[in-house]
């Protein structure tokens, strides 16, 4: 029950906070542009996301540790040029 609560509370807590994510629908919200297709988009590849983690990616990085560095290197890389695309739309 604990760890429920735990679960919860910490979903719950990523949701609220405006990130880059929900920033982004709310601004298509406002636009009114294609609302559905992002509110469906971005809930399907957090339901994915969520899924892969609660079914076991642990077990596939047991198999290929590589995979450990692959994904923080193409993390890192997608962060890196998603800040310089936003620094740069900020300065346009």
């Amino acid at each position: 029950m604990q760890a429920m609560l735990f679960g919860f509370s910490l979903g719950f807590s990523l949701i609220l906070a405006i990130g880059a994510q929900n920033a982004f629908v709310l601004k298509q919200g406002l636009r009114d542009e294609h609302v559905l297709l992002v509110c469906l988009i971005c809930a399907l590849s957090d339901a994915l996301l969520i899924l892969i983690g609660v079914s076991g990616f642990h077990v596939l990085v047991a198999s290929f540790p590589a995979l450990v560095d692959i994904a923080r290197i193409g993390g890192a890389t997608f962060l890196f040029i998603y800040g310089l695309i936003s620094f740069y739309n900020a300065f346009r």
